[in-house]
């Protein structure tokens, strides 16, 4: 018991007296700095088309492009998950193939299962 009244003691007077306390100062130092130095422009990537592709091959061919950021998205507007890229076909993408984007941009494919009608 005494022990830990030592070290709450402690701990108290090594934090010191609150910000705006009776007795303490506190004081803000502002620098502005200029720079002067430049910075590359960051990598545009253009898209690749991978319309009525396989789902699966289509992710490849994105990630092999640069682009990882991607979405999968339902073509039906049902909402399913796209469990086994192998069984969906690609019916869109956003942006367009050729599109020159960010690498981290997001970028949506639209695809339906091969058994959709």
């Amino acid at each position: 018991m005494v022990t830990t009244l030592a070290v709450l003691a402690f701990a108290l007077v090594a934090c010191g007296a609150p910000p705006g306390s009776p007795g303490t100062t506190t004081s803000t130092t502002t620098s502005a700095t200029t720079s002067t130095s430049t910075s590359a422009p960051a990598k545009r990537i253009k898209v690749p088309d991978v319309s009525g592709m396989n789902h699966q091959d289509a992710q490849n061919a994105m990630q092999r492009a640069g682009l990882y950021n991607l979405r999968e998205v339902d073509g039906t507007g049902q909402g399913r998950a796209l469990v086994i890229d192998r069984n969906w076909r690609q019916t869109g993408q956003d942006p367009a193939p050729g599109t020159e984007v960010d690498a981290d941009a997001v970028i949506t494919l639209t695809a339906v299962k091969y058994t959709d009608r």
